[in-house]
């Protein structure tokens, strides 16, 4: 427990929980547990959710979760609570195996308290962006702080592994190579220089991951079964070498190519396909699908240039011009690819009813800030939270 908790004062832990792009994912083999074998070179954004942890009021028994924002229900097998729940557990056992052996350490202390959590989300769930793994890696980091408790390395990684396939990433907090079929994360240098902006532009569709990778088995693929492999092993070469962001918007046309998953996910969601041209051919950019879909994405050299493609795409959508597909009109925004992150230092609450309160979250070494303030959980199943 920490000084300030000690002293009768909440522990209050804000966490930046950012989504992810897949610049490329091929799908490799299938694995004997049943899981698809990926090569994705990944990129944290700067649109991210934001998670507030502080431990619950005295007489709680059991962790709470409030979710404001983009719609989500706050049910006990949301990611955040299943992840504050997998992380008291990994720590309980920490403790037990320190009690074993020739020297044993002290019995452990009291169970931990039960924590209250507070999701502002601000990305769009199921839809290839990771959202619910972030918030997932997020949980743990924070669950621990307020804690003041720690676990090792590998036990942390099998705790994000057991958790989602993407979780591991969110854990390296920066561009990496993840392969696997997910747990396997190398990672790589932020893009050099200025990052490029991203449009991004997700239809309301309901695109469950297991349905995708089964259209895939099932043969809805590239004509070049090889395309997307060798686009992705290119890329995650040159981010080792070091690779700007000009050099990657120069890419954008092979990035389209790099995601085994985007014909299959056509092949199952009534008009995405014909969305995609017309995307394409509104924007004049080549477009493309992160991780198994619908979240689609467009390069552009300067953030000012993506929010005036926002502008264009709302408007077309609005007269017809962009078909509309789904549930309503898409989620789109303008946001960037984020540079390596570093989690913010733990703030003690001193008010007497323990509020929450909206804070401003500070994504990393970038410096860019993030609100608070509001503007799901991913299917985990085999093939993966992609």
């Amino acid at each position: 427990m920490t000084a300030d908790a000690a002293s009768g004062a909440r522990v209050h832990v804000v966490r930046f929980a950012p989504a992810k792009l897949n610049l490329t994912l091929a799908v490799v083999g299938r694995r004997e547990d049943g899981y698809h074998a990926l090569h994705s070179v990944m990129v944290p954004l700067a649109l991210g959710d934001a998670l507030t942890v502080s431990e619950t009021p005295s007489g709680a028994t059991r962790d709470s979760l409030r979710v404001t924002g983009l719609g989500l229900s706050p049910s006990p097998d949301n990611l955040v609570l299943r992840a504050i729940a997998a992380t008291r557990a990994a720590v309980a056992a920490t403790s037990r195996d320190s009690t074993a052996g020739p020297h044993p350490l002290p019995p452990p202390g009291p169970p931990l308290p039960p924590l209250a959590a507070r999701l502002a989300k601000r990305v769009p769930v199921a839809a290839g962006l990771g959202g619910g793994s972030s918030d997932a890696a997020a949980a743990i980091d924070a669950a621990l702080a307020a804690w003041s408790a720690t676990l090792d390395p590998e036990a942390t990684a099998a705790l994000a592994a057991s958790l989602g396939s993407d979780v591991p990433f969110f854990l390296a907090r920066g561009a990496a190579l993840v392969t696997g079929r997910g747990e396997f994360v190398e990672p790589l240098p932020d893009i050099g220089a200025e990052p490029p902006a991203v449009l991004l532009v997700t239809p309301q569709l309901a695109l469950a991951t297991p349905g995708v990778f089964k259209a895939y088995a099932g043969g809805e693929r590239q004509p070049d079964a090889t395309r997307a492999t060798k686009v992705s092993e290119r890329l995650a070469a040159e981010m080792r070498a070091g690779l700007t962001g000009v050099s990657l918007l120069a890419q954008a046309a092979d990035l389209a190519s790099g995601n085994d998953l985007m014909q299959a996910a056509m092949s199952i969601a009534p008009g995405l396909k014909g969305f995609v041209t017309a995307l394409e051919a509104l924007v004049g950019r080549p477009v493309c699908q992160s991780g198994s879909g619908p979240a689609l994405w467009a390069l552009y050299p300067t953030l000012a240039e993506a929010r005036k493609a926002v502008r264009l795409v709302r408007l077309a959508a609005a007269d017809g011009t962009l078909p509309v597909i789904g549930a309503g009109e898409p989620f789109i925004v303008a946001t960037t690819i984020a540079g390596r992150q570093s989690p913010p230092t733990v703030q003690p609450v001193h008010d007497a009813a323990g509020t929450i309160r909206p804070r401003t979250v500070h994504n990393g070494s970038a410096g860019r800030p993030f609100s608070g303030e509001p503007p799901a959980e991913l299917d985990n199943s085999k093939g993966g939270d992609h």
